[in-house]
């Protein structure tokens, strides 16, 4: 324990007490970086990188910056900033002096911000501010390189982000952090030759975006080639869809790409070793996904690109040696995605294909990882991969292939569970579409104990992928989501991730505006604010508030950067809610709820909704099934319900739409109070800022009063009730009032927003105003004369969930083969408790018990139920909750969501230790 008074006791140090004010103060002295050099790691280059970039940082601020091996070199009156290793030299001594109380043993702090642990874990960092003798010391520590290379970017983001040097350096330390999730993965995609070529070849881009990811706390960048296409049908953009000969000529195979000149083929490796060699400078992993494997395009009488020379006798080897060539001659790649699937263009099952490609990672001279994208993948895959010995990982889905709710999904829908074990499908995709359906879009059941790979989770852009977001509240939430289990992080596809997908490409802005004044230099420019916060609450969820506040200050001013927090946070918060409740379709190439396309909620004849075609039928906006439906009721369930005036306890879309509507109060009042406090409204920052966040208030009001609305008709089409359909109809022209609006403050944005091919992955919100017309007439045509009573304010009102107070202990771990008793404590008596609980592993239904009193009461009790050694004999954790009914139809579910809805609604036991 760390005590940061007895830390400068026993140092002979005083507390910090520096008379500047500011940086033209120092400027008059200087600042003096010490390295020891007898550390072993300041002598490496990413430390080496990182203390440069500090120096940089101060040297634009206009200090002279010296350095020195000692600290008694140091001129007096210099700003000393030492830095190395917490385990040997200089800082160390430092560290191990604070540590140790005067009898040698742990000191024991008094609660407050001095309390601190210094953390025996990779990736952390230590930060204190000192003084003695008049000589001011910045102590920067890591625990490996790594480590220190964080401490060194957080110093020099201080200096970049403050207006003035000593507070911005000493603000909120001291300060220790260590990594929540062990990988933060950022991936950027290639998918469009016109609009990734670009920059790909942009070699003053890359330091630039790769110091950004470094310094954001991500510790590893995926390029990723090949994703262009799901399958390769149709293919008019075949620019590094098979990557292989776009960057190799593998010796012993005449295999090319004949529309590619060889010179541009050698100069993709170039740029490809130019990017491998600038990540690894800065300590970051270099992760390299090849996503397709299939080489001859089905029905594409057009494509821009096409590969010679393979056939199925030489397909599998030419990809084993190729992948073994690709890195031998890129030394710097450290993993290998692959997609493994029926998208790759390899029938899933071919077991053989696969082991002889992973056989060319494994003799390429060096350890390799293999990161496994989860989706089709069985038991004998996973045996394959790991009998190579090497690291190997799988990556399933976070929330399907959008963003959802801060929490790990309950369950899956029921569209993907698979009712027969047994059930085999044909095609590219047997697995998938067959007895492994419930990979599609989870963990399924890859989170076994004792597991021979590690998990991470993909975060694909279906939900956000075009308006800036983010939110430090969901965003500390998400990311203690990503170890859930003892899974081993995450992977974020970043935004405008698909733009230009499927030969949709257009030159020019990659952000879409056609209002040239808020464009930026680089597309991922604009979503700073978003990398700063996922990458650094991915690394440790408790950071500090100033770790991202600085940016807002520094942006938007003092005043307004409190509000401009909230305002994009309270937006954040909305379309996550709606993926949620609302999965029209799992796969982003479906649903685009920023945009979405209106999917209708009265019966069309000839109605197709193409875009949904994994919604349930009737595929209508009442029949859609939530992304997790052991908590969530569409509307014709609710109304089902509502109509027996029995309640399951489930949340609904009143709720949903009351969750919404506040959320997007919220972020309007916030973006108000900015406005009055910014400066300089004209800045494009502010202004990219406030024209999104109100595109996604306006998307909120519109989906609050769309709920509203399926709600009211789904009652109508189960009672024929006349005011329920009037009130529909009401609300739904509502909602067209909020689209409207919307799609009118988003005219900054170009009229075609291409990220594919396809009418619902391009165009405007503009484009969408007729079909939610065309819907209200229909709905409008259904009301007739004849009236019957209904009551609709509860629907119509603000919705209150019951409450009663309720204890329970989970219990701390469970032995496999033995039961696992539980007990929830009541202070008043309901009609009933259930209990449901279930394996975590999304291929299974949830089990339910009827809870039992052991003895009469009156007025409270002690419900208990059993789950049975039968059950527990499972590799597994156990997810659980409980479903409490009182009088009159109305039910709970316990935990539930808590008000922020940030946490899991339900309780995690796991077995032992060690899954």
């Amino acid at each position: 324990m760390v005590n940061r008074r007895h830390f400068l006791k026993v140092t002979g140090l005083t507390t910090l007490a520096i008379p500047f004010t500011g940086i033209e103060d120092l400027a008059s002295s200087g600042v003096s970086m010490i390295p020891d050099p007898a550390d072993p790691f300041t002598a490496l280059a990413p430390v080496r990188w990182a203390a440069g970039e500090l120096e940089a940082a101060l040297t634009a601020k206009g200090m002279t910056v010296r350095k020195f091996q000692r600290l008694g070199d140091a001129p007096a009156g210099d700003t000393c900033i030492v830095y190395g290793g917490m385990q040997t030299g200089m800082a160390a001594a430092l560290l191990r002096k604070a540590v140790a109380g005067p009898d040698g043993s742990p000191h024991k702090a008094a609660a407050g911000p001095a309390h601190l642990r210094i953390p025996q874990a990779p990736e952390s960092l230590a930060l204190f501010s000192l003084q003695s003798e008049g000589q001011t010391i910045l102590l920067a520590c890591g625990h490996d390189t790594r480590g220190l290379v964080y401490a060194l970017l957080e110093l020099a983001d201080r200096v970049r982000q403050g207006s003035e040097l000593v507070g911005s350096l000493t603000r909120s330390l001291p300060m220790v952090e260590q990594p929540a999730n062990e990988i933060r993965s950022l991936t950027r995609l290639f998918v469009s030759e016109v609009e990734d070529k670009p920059w790909f070849n942009d070699r003053a881009m890359w330091p630039a975006y790769l110091t950004m990811l470094a310094t954001q706390r991500f510790n590893r960048f995926n390029l990723a080639l090949g994703i262009g296409y799901d399958f390769i049908n149709h293919v008019t953009d075949g620019y590094f869809l098979f990557a292989y000969p776009f960057l190799l000529s593998v010796p012993g195979y005449a295999v090319r790409v004949p529309q590619l000149p060889e010179a541009e083929r050698d100069h993709n490796l170039q740029q490809l070793q130019y990017i491998g060699k600038q990540t690894v400078a800065r300590g970051l992993q270099f992760q390299l996904g090849i996503w397709m494997h299939g080489y001859e395009w089905i029905d594409s009488p057009n494509p821009n690109y096409t590969i010679e020379g393979l056939t199925k006798e030489n397909h599998g080897v030419y990809c084993r040696d190729a992948i073994r060539l690709l890195l031998q001659s890129c030394p710097e790649i450290s993993g290998i995605t692959f997609r493994v699937h029926g998208e790759s263009g390899v029938q899933e099952g071919s077991y053989a294909f696969w082991a002889t490609v992973f056989e060319g990672v494994k003799t390429c001279g060096r350890t390799v990882g293999i990161d496994i994208h989860a989706k089709g993948t069985d038991e004998a895959l996973i045996k394959v991969a790991t009998d190579t010995g090497l690291p190997i990982t799988l990556s399933p889905k976070y929330w399907a292939e959008h963003m959802g709710m801060p929490y790990m999904q309950t369950d899956i829908r029921e569209l993907e569970k698979v009712h027969d074990t047994g059930r085999k499908a044909s095609g590219l995709m047997n697995l998938s579409d067959g007895a492994r359906s419930f990979m599609r879009y989870g963990y399924g059941d890859l989170l076994k104990k004792d597991r021979p790979y590690k998990v991470i989770y993909r975060i694909w852009p279906g939900t956000q992928r075009l308006l800036l977001w983010g939110d430090p509240v969901t965003m500390a939430a998400h990311a203690r989501n990503f170890n859930f289990c003892g899974c081993s992080g995450v992977e974020l596809m970043e935004p405008l991730s698909f733009k230009g997908r499927r030969g949709s490409g257009l030159a020019g802005d990659r952000c879409g505006y056609a209002d040239a004044s808020l464009r930026t230099k680089w597309d991922w420019e604009k979503y700073l604010y978003t990398l700063r916060v996922f990458g650094r609450l991915s690394y440790d969820p408790e950071a500090a508030p100033d770790s991202w506040r600085r940016y807002l200050v520094k942006e938007f001013g003092a005043a307004a950067a409190d509000p401009a927090e909230q305002a994009l946070a309270n937006a954040t918060r909305i379309l996550p809610i709606v993926l949620t409740v609302h999965a029209a379709s799992a796969g982003n190439n479906n649903y685009w709820p920023e945009i979405y396309s209106n999917q209708a909620i009265v019966p069309q004849t000839g109605m197709v909704n193409r875009e949904y075609g994994d919604t349930p039928t009737p595929k209508l906006f009442g029949y859609v099934s939530p992304l997790d439906p052991q908590l969530f009721l569409n509307s014709h369930d609710f109304a089902v319900e509502w109509s027996r005036s029995e309640h399951s306890g489930k949340y609904t879309p009143v709720e949903a739409a009351q969750w919404l509507e506040e959320y997007a109060a919220a972020a309007l009042r916030y973006l108000s109070e900015m406005e009055t406090a910014v400066k300089h409204k004209d800045q494009p920052a502010y202004r990219r800022l406030a024209i999104d966040v109100s595109i996604q208030a306006g998307l909120g009001r519109f989906y609050a009063a769309k709920f509203r609305s399926g709600a009211l008709y789904a009652i109508f089409e189960q009672n024929g009730d006349r005011i329920a359909l009037e009130e529909a109809l009401v609300n739904y022209r509502t909602a067209r009032v909020f689209w409207k609006e919307l799609a009118d403050k988003a005219g900054v944005y170009r009229s075609d927003l291409t990220f594919g091919e396809t009418p619902w992955l391009r165009g405007h919100w503009s484009d969408r105003l007729a079909a939610i017309d065309e819907d209200i007439d229909h709905m409008a045509r259904k009301i007739e004369e004849d009236a019957l009573p209904a009551a609709m304010k509860s629907i119509l009102q603000r919705p209150v969930r019951a409450t009663i107070p309720c204890h329970h202990k989970p219990p701390g771990s469970f032995v496999a083969g033995q039961t696992v008793p539980l007990a929830l404590g009541l202070e008043s008596m309901p009609s009933s408790v259930r209990l449901y609980y279930r394996h975590v592993n999304q291929a299974e239904h949830y089990q339910m018990m009827e809870m039992q009193l052991p003895s009469a009461a009156s007025g409270a009790g002690l419900f208990q139920a059993t789950i049975p050694e039968t059950y527990t004999g499972t590799p597994y954790a156990l997810q659980y909750y409980f479903e409490i009914r009182q009088e009159h139809g109305v039910a709970l579910l316990y935990p539930g969501f808590n008000a922020a809805l940030t946490n899991q609604p339900y309780f995690v036991i796991r077995q032992g230790t060690g899954q």
